[in-house]
C-alpha cells in the first residue's frame, strides 16, 4: 500500500511539476502543458500507452460536452456587451448612482457587473478610459481607481460561471450553476469590497497622472450609449432565468404546470443566448459584417479556452485511474481539512504560475476523488469546494500573471506600486473569500 502510494503522489507531483514548469518558465500554452502532463502522469501510474490516449480523449471530450456551449455563449455576451458601449453605460449610470465622492466604489462595482459576463482582462481595457476620466473628475488617485477597477473585475472571475475556472470546476465536481452563480456572486461582494478598501488605503497617498488625450476620446464614445435599462439587461436577465430554474429544482415549485417552461429558459445554453438576443439589442446601427466579425471573434476566443478546459477536462480523467483519494485519506487524514484544502492547492498553483483558470482547472481534479475523505460529497459541498477553489485562484497575483500586466500597462502604474496595493489586494480578496466559504458551511454543511 505505501509503495502504491507513493508511486501514485509522485506521478501526481510531476504532473504538476510538468504544468508549472512549462506554462510559468518557458511560457507554453496551458493546453499542451496539461496535455503533456497528461501523459507524464499516465507513465508514472503506469499506464499503457494506448490506455493513456483514451483516456486523454474521453476526459477532453466528457468535459466540452458539459461546458463548450456555455461558454463560447459566455463569451459571446461579453463581446457585444463591450462593443455596444453597455459596459460604460453601466460605469456612468453606476457613478451617477454613488456620487464623485465615492468615484472609485463606482468603479469598483461596475467592475463587479461588468464581470459577470465580460473577462476581467477585456473588461480592464474596455473601462480604462472611464478610469482616467473618472479619476480626473473626482480629484482621485489613479492608483485608487485603477486597482478598485481591477479588483471588482477579478472577483466574480475566479468565483462565477461562465467565467472558464468556475465553470470548468462546476462541471467536474457536478455542481449546479445556477445556485453556483448565486452563492459565488453573493461571496464575491465582501471579496471586491476587500479589494476596494485596500486600494484606498494603500494607494490614496500615490501621485497621479492623467492622460487628457484619452480622456476626450473615452468622452467622445460616451455619446453613443444604450440606456441604462438596455445595458443591464442582457447581464439582469440570464442570471434570474438561470437562478429561478435553480430554485425550482430544489423546491416545491417543481410541481407547478409552467416548471417546464422556466426549466428550459433557464438552462445556462438558454439563458445565455437570450442574453445575447438583448445585447444585440442594446445598439440599432449593428451592421452584418460587424455582427459577424464579433461572433467570429467570440468563437475564436472562446475556442483558446475550450481547448484549456478540454485539457484539464482530460488531466483530471487521467488522475481519476487512480484511487490516490483514498490513500491520501489514510495516511494524512484530510477530514481535518475540509475546505481549507482545495484553497491551499489552488492557491500554490495559481501563486506559482500565475493564471486563475489554469490553478482551478488543475486543482479541480485532483480534488473530485478526496470529495468524501474531505466531509465535502454532497450538493452543497462541492459548490462550496469551488468556492473554496475559487478564493484559492485569487492569491497571489503577481508578476507572472498575464492580468497583473494588463493593469500596469493600461494604467501606467509602476510594478512596485502594483505588487504593493494590487498584488496585496488578491491576498486579502482570497482570505477575505476562504472566510466567508467557511462561514457558509457552518450552515449549510
Amino acid at each position: 500500500m505505501n509503495h502504491l502510494f507513493l508511486q501514485e503522489f509522485m506521478a501526481l507531483l510531476a504532473g504538476l511539476g510538468v504544468i508549472i514548469l512549462l506554462t510559468a518558465k518557458f511560457h507554453l500554452h496551458a493546453f499542451f502543458a496539461l496535455l503533456i502532463a497528461c501523459f507524464i502522469t499516465g507513465l508514472g501510474l503506469q499506464m499503457p500507452l494506448a490506455d493513456i490516449i483514451n483516456v486523454t480523449k474521453e476526459g477532453f471530450g466528457n468535459i466540452l460536452k458539459s461546458l463548450g456551449l456555455i461558454i463560447v455563449l459566455g463569451t459571446c455576451l461579453g463581446i457585444l456587451l463591450e462593443q455596444s458601449g453597455s459596459t460604460k453605460a453601466m460605469a456612468n449610470y453606476i457613478l451617477k448612482k454613488v456620487g464623485k465622492k465615492n468615484a472609485s466604489l463606482a468603479l469598483s462595482l461596475t467592475g463587479f457587473v461588468v464581470g459577470l459576463p465580460v473577462f476581467c482582462d477585456s473588461g480592464y481595457i474596455v473601462l480604462n478610459g472611464l478610469n482616467k476620466s473618472f479619476s480626473q473628475k473626482s480629484g482621485t488617485s489613479i492608483v485608487v481607481m485603477s486597482v478598485s477597477l481591477a479588483t471588482g473585475l477579478y472577483a466574480v472571475h475566479c468565483l462565477v460561471p461562465p467565467h472558464p475556472g468556475a465553470a470548468a470546476a462546476a462541471g467536474t465536481l457536478n455542481v449546479d450553476f445556477g445556485k453556483l452563480i448565486l452563492v459565488g456572486s453573493l461571496i464575491a461582494i465582501p471579496s471586491m469590497l476587500v479589494g476596494h478598501l485596500w486600494a484606498v488605503l494603500a494607494g490614496r497617498n500615490t501621485i497621479q497622472r492623467h492622460d487628457d488625450a484619452g480622456i476626450e476620446e473615452e468622452e467622445k464614445v460616451i455619446s453613443d450609449e444604450p440606456s441604462a435599462l438596455k445595458a443591464f439587461l442582457p447581464i439582469i436577465v440570464p442570471i434570474l432565468l438561470i437562478s429561478l430554474s435553480s430554485i425550482i429544482k430544489t423546491t416545491a415549485l417543481k410541481q407547478a404546470a409552467w416548471k417546464d417552461l422556466l426549466l428550459f429558459l433557464g438552462d445556462p445554453v438558454i439563458a445565455l443566448s437570450i442574453g445575447i438576443l438583448l445585447a444585440l439589442a442594446t445598439k440599432k446601427n449593428w451592421g452584418r459584417n460587424q455582427v459577424n466579425f464579433f461572433l467570429k471573434e467570440a468563437a475564436e476566443k472562446a475556442g483558446g479556452i475550450l481547448v484549456i478546459i478540454g485539457a484539464g477536462g482530460a488531466f483530471g480523467a487521467i488522475l481519476a485511474t487512480a484511487k490516490i483519494g483514498n490513500h491520501l485519506n489514510e495516511i494524512f487524514a484530510l477530514e481535518h481539512l475540509g475546505l481549507l484544502f482545495p484553497f491551499l492547492v489552488c492557491s500554490l498553483i495559481k501563486t506559482a504560475q500565475g493564471s486563475s483558470t489554469v490553478a482551478i482547472i488543475t486543482t479541480a481534479p485532483i480534488l473530485f476523488p478526496l470529495l468524501k475523505p474531505l466531509g465535502l460529497d454532497s450538493e452543497n459541498g462541492r459548490m462550496l469546494a469551488v468556492l473554496s477553489m475559487g478564493a484559492g485562484s485569487m492569491m497571489v497575483s503577481h508578476a507572472n500573471d498575464a492580468y497583473f500586466w494588463v493593469i500596469t500597462k493600461f494604467s501606467g502604474l509602476e510594478v512596485k506600486t502594483m505588487l504593493k496595493v494590487y498584488s496585496l489586494a488578491t491576498v486579502f480578496m482570497g482570505l477575505t473569500t476562504l472566510l466567508m466559504v467557511y462561514f457558509l458551511s457552518l450552515f449549510l454543511l
